[in-house]
Order: structure tokens, then sequence, then C-alpha cells
């Protein structure tokens, strides 16, 4: 057998070295779970500070609603006595500070409180209500990240060292225009098209499977664009690393040379961002909803907010708020799995 040319030497080193998780040294084998272990403890600290801020925001901030929750119970012709028992029975009436230790007690037994309006619990009403927002947001994130990965990375390897200029600015106006339209101005518009003018696809409610497509489709573009941009911009930071133009002149697969050298590398830096924007999805799933008739908790916000239903709305902005929380640490510990020097075990070794 011949013997391996310096060159391929220097591509095998560097492949190990750039690889993410393929690096060795004195913190990985048996002490890799001393990494992990100290990243579970930081990031279950952070969750638990994240969700005491969320319970602190969430209730303090409900009551700045203008408006009488007892008058909205109550009704237009209530006299003044039936709103003040209203307001004793709801408990309103008391201090704010004990209506807080109240309603952190309830929460720790995993009692969300009662409706005003429906004199129903909050979690019932939520569990009826999460089924259809989680479907719209798992798939609008599905599709985000199956589309703007795959789209980034193409614009960015052909358009590389300059290269089909007017690709690069087409694809940047095209990505920048739907960014910055807001989503119910882009889920109107697609109502006004596929619904309305060429009626091939239903414009609200949630009776068939096709009238998922528009919601989803008017969650995802706005998100679609925006990780899209960033995963160019780093494929073209990517590509221009020494390991990769070694790589390139060694005549590796594109197959290879793209999605198992380049993507690892540049996906630390797309989902830190992507988990910020996916989060927001959350939120942007209650517009959609309203848009399209959605039977989730968007519209049921709505109607929580017009009727003064303080436990409905703290409940939804709480689930939707920890839904959020659990995302990010689902991107942190993809990230960390990708790449392991993320998890802040300790300098990497190079």
């Amino acid at each position: 057998m011949t013997e391996p040319t310096m060159l391929s030497k220097e591509v095998v080193i560097l492949e190990e070295s750039q690889t993410p998780g393929a690096a060795k040294g004195p913190r990985g084998g048996p002490r890799g779970l001393s990494p992990w272990a100290s990243y579970a403890l930081r990031r279950a600290g952070g969750v638990l500070l994240s969700v005491a801020l969320l319970v602190v925001v969430t209730f303090f901030m409900v009551p700045l609603i203008p408006g009488d929750p007892a008058v909205a119970v109550a009704g237009a012709d209530a006299t003044t006595e039936q709103i003040e028992a209203i307001r004793e029975s709801l408990g309103l009436n008391q201090p704010l500070h004990l209506q807080f230790i109240q309603y952190v007690g309830n929460l720790l037994t995993g009692n969300l409180g009662e409706s005003f309006a429906y004199s129903t619990s909050v979690s019932s009403i939520i569990a009826t209500k999460l089924p259809f927002t989680a479907e719209l947001a798992v798939l609008g994130i599905i599709v985000t990240l199956l589309v703007s990965i795959p789209a980034g990375m193409a614009v960015g390897i052909l358009t590389r060292g300059g290269r089909r200029k007017a690709l690069d600015v087409s694809f940047g106006m095209l990505t920048g225009f739907f960014q910055a339209v807001p989503q119910y101005v882009i889920a109107t518009m697609l109502v006004v098209v596929f619904a309305i003018i060429l009626k091939v696809l239903p414009a609200a409610g949630a009776a068939t499977l096709s009238s998922l497509i528009l919601p989803v489709v008017g969650l995802s573009i706005a998100p679609i664009c925006s990780i899209a941009r960033v995963v160019r911009r780093e494929t073209s930071t990517v590509l221009e690393q020494d390991y990769l133009r070694t790589a390139r002149g060694w005549r590796l697969p594109a197959l290879r040379l793209y999605a198992r050298h380049a993507l690892p590398n540049l996906m630390t830096t797309t989902l830190t961002l992507a988990g910020l924007i996916l989060a927001g999805m959350l939120g942007g799933a209650i517009i959609i909803e309203n848009v399209f008739n959605w039977p989730g908790l968007g519209k049921e916000i709505v109607t929580a907010i017009i009727n003064k239903d303080y436990p409905v709305i703290q409940g939804i902005i709480l689930v939707l708020g920890f839904l959020a929380i659990i995302l990010n640490l689902l991107v942190d510990v993809i990230l960390g799995l990708i790449d392991p020097r993320t998890l802040g075990g300790g300098k990497s070794h190079g």
C-alpha cells in the first residue's frame, strides 16, 4: 500500500479538528459527563429564574389592563352593591400583594385559577385550546427550519466569492421585504389571494387539514426569511475558512463537503438566533389565529382581554411563556450536541 500524501494527512487532521464533537482531549472521553452535568445545573437555574420572572411579570402586568373585571362580569345594568359583591367574591378587593401570594400558592399546586367569565377552571380552558395552538406552532417551526436552512445554504453556496450577484441582491431584497411586513398583513394577503380570488383554500376555521395550510404559511414566512438571511451570511463565512478551502481542493463530494463540514459549523450561530425567532413564533401564532379564526389560545386570549378575565389572560401568557422557555432550552441542548464547546466545559483544544 502506498503511503498517504502530506496533503491527505492535512485534510484528515483539519476534518477532525474542525468537525464539532470530533476533538479529543483530556476533557472528553470518560470525563465527558462533567460538562453536561455542569451545563444542566446552570440551565436549570436559568429556567427557574426565567419562570419566576415570568410569573411576577404576568401577574402584575394583567391588572394594568383598563377596566374593572367586576363590572364586566356584573354587566352594564348592575348596581354598585352588586359590583362590590362580585369584586369581593372574586378576591379583587384584597391588597395586590396578598392576591399575588395566593396566586403563587395556587400555581405551586398546579391551580391556574378560575375564569371570571365562565366560572370554569383556567386549566380546562387551556387544555381545550392548547392543542390547536400547538399544532399550528409545531408545524410552523418544522416548516421554518426545513425551508430556511437549505434555502440560506443554497444561496450562500451559489453566491460564494461574489458569484451570481443578481441572485444575492434578489434574495436579500425579497427576504428583507417579507421579514419587515407584519404577520397580519401577510396573513390577510394570503386570504385574499388563495381563499377569495383563487378559491383553492379555506379562509378560516379548522374543519379540514387544508385549513392548516394558510395559517402555517402565514406564521412561517417572516421567520423563514429571518433565519435564511442568517444562514446565508454564516454559510458565506464558513466557506471561506481554510479547512473548507483545503477540503474543496481535495475534491470531496459536495454532500460530504457541505452537509458534514459546512453545516455543523454554521449551526451554532444560526440556532442561537433561530431559538429566539422560533420562540417568538408562539406569540405570532396568537395574531395568526385571530386572522384565520383558528380556535386556539390566540382567539381565547383576545376574548379574555375584552371580558377583563384576568385568570384566563394570566394562564395563557404563563403557558406560552413557559413553552418559549422550554423551546429555547431545547435549542441550547441541540447546540450542545452539535458543538460540545458551547457547554462551557472548558477551552477547546485546537
